[in-house]
């Protein structure tokens, strides 16, 4: 059954394979590999990339599991404790030197762009002085790709309201964990929004659009053989800017 259209106050997005589009590796990321190591360390890396990949895997999946003994259905991991594990040498680098290895290294695995159409529908909600937001299972460096994917038009990270971003890296736990929705309800409401007015978007019905729902929000789903594209979002949920109207600019970090 097709949603009810209504005035719709905030809109929340997921990041990966919603505002930001998941590509394969650089064709030379083992090369790029090698390059990173010998220039942060002056060492060769001590593991491939496909060992470092299974060592990681591993104790991801054993703090996953010590995580969920503790009552934690969905946890969310620290990456960088991972990395120094399943890598100890990293450990003497210095904090600013670490942060900028694990950005690289993150960089070798997939390749990221903003989304087509993307940047229009953002830039139109934002001049109709729609509130946006964020829910996403992120990392610290997943803050700078975002940054990095807006700063090609133009755009800036202030787009999305401070009190509306749902970083999983900052909270243990993740999507689809209804309390990631939960406290993004509670903080709505406080502003006076509610649930209805409040519209989910992302690419996953799993961690997306069905805790969104559960939470009272209206969703949209983006990707193949979803409820659309970005066009399709702007039509569906929103009128036509009229031809005077308020504009509500965001500003640099």
């Amino acid at each position: 059954m097709e949603q009810e259209r209504m005035k719709i106050q905030v809109v929340i997005f997921d990041i990966y394979s919603t505002i930001l589009d998941v590509g394969p590796p650089p064709t030379n990321a083992d090369a790029l590999w090698q390059r990173l190591f010998e220039a942060t360390l002056q060492t060769p890396p001590p593991v491939s990339r496909t060992e470092f990949s299974v060592r990681a895997a591993r104790i991801i999946a054993r703090q996953h599991a010590a995580a969920r003994a503790r009552g934690i259905q969905w946890p969310e991991i620290q990456w960088p404790s991972v990395v120094l594990e399943a890598i100890p040498s990293l450990a003497r680098l210095a904090a600013p030197t670490l942060d900028e290895f694990l950005y690289r290294q993150m960089q070798l695995g997939r390749t990221l762009r903003l989304a087509d159409g993307a940047e229009a529908c953002l830039r139109q909600l934002n001049d109709d002085g729609i509130l946006l937001g964020i829910a996403s299972n992120a990392q610290a460096y997943t803050l700078r790709e975002l940054t990095a994917a807006l700063q090609a038009p133009g755009l800036n990270l202030s787009l999305f309201d401070r009190g509306l971003r749902f970083w999983s890296f900052e909270h243990g736990f993740s999507k689809p964990d209804p309390h990631v929705f939960r406290i993004l309800t509670a903080r709505l409401e406080a502003r006076g929004i509610r649930p209805a007015e409040t519209l989910m978007v992302g690419d996953r019905r799993d961690n997306d659009i069905e805790p969104a729902r559960a939470q009272g929000w209206q969703t949209w789903q983006v990707g193949p053989a979803a409820d659309g594209n970005w066009a399709a979002l702007r039509d569906r949920w929103f009128l036509p800017k009229p031809e005077i109207k308020l504009k509500r600019s965001f500003r640099p970090l």
